[in-house]
């Protein structure tokens, strides 16, 4: 009698993968993408708004796959997600540069299979008596769905930097978070951003901060917080998501 042998390799690699067909894309800024999918199937797996999911760009078992595995999988947060439709939404800030998840942003297509992994991440709201967010063109896509998780009644503070007026990414309503603008300075270590949250009218007592974007910005805005502002730092959620030079923060 034959055997079938386990490859280590590939033991476990499809327990939580998915496969799916993309249906829609579009800019939802001149920077940011949307890109629609649905599943083959019914997803099995909880969600919570501000979670991600990782798209396979590479073949993990190729030769390029196994010698550098992270350059097969990138990651995107979901922005809406429809489980009796099986069909999610991804938003993909177009960054600078060249690589593979940029190129497969910008040219996935209706009709392109898609395999992803379901669903990952700690990144969504908790229980506070309110909810500050803070971050940049990237952190848009978690902020969204967390806000409208949060419903109308929740007390909402916070600011999103973007590049310019046209790259204002859009969030639900009702909330609204402040905006400030870069006008060509860097997002990296931004200083911007910083000064707007240290201008934040917040109440005295610490409620949930929401902090995501660029790593290095992300650590200054935390340390504000908890320096200038006495929040402890279980208090501040935060959720780098890029940094100059570096792949797969999240």
């Amino acid at each position: 009698m034959s055997r079938t042998r386990r490859n280590p390799l590939t033991a476990g690699i499809t327990k939580y993968a998915l496969e799916g067909t993309v249906t829609e894309t579009g800019l939802v800024t001149p920077t940011m993408r949307r890109i629609r999918l649905v599943a083959d199937e019914p997803i099995p797996f909880p969600y919570r708004p501000g979670q991600h999911v990782r798209v396979q760009i590479n073949d993990p078992l190729s030769v390029y796959g196994i010698l550098r595995p992270s350059r097969t999988l990138r990651t995107y947060t979901i922005w809406e997600y429809l489980p009796e439709e099986r069909e999610l939404e991804l938003r993909v800030h177009l960054y600078g540069g060249d690589g593979i998840g940029l190129r497969w942003a910008q040219e996935v297509a209706a009709g392109d299979r898609v395999t992803f992994w379901w669903p990952r991440g700690d990144f969504f709201t908790r229980e506070a008596p309110y909810h500050v967010f803070i971050g940049e063109e990237t952190a848009s896509a978690a902020f969204g769905p967390m806000l409208r998780e949060l419903g109308p009644s929740a007390r909402v503070y916070g600011v999103v930097e973007s590049a310019g007026p046209e790259h204002d990414p859009p969030l639900p309503g009702p909330h609204r978070l402040r905006r400030v603008h870069r006008n060509g300075a860097s997002a990296a270590s931004s200083r911007l951003l910083v000064s707007a949250v240290a201008d934040l009218p917040l109440p005295d007592e610490p409620g949930a901060a929401y902090v995501a974007g660029e790593a290095r910005t992300c650590q200054m805005v935390r340390d504000h917080l908890v320096r200038e502002r006495g929040w402890d730092r279980r208090d501040v959620k935060v959720k780098p998501f890029w940094t100059p030079g570096k792949y797969g923060l999240h």
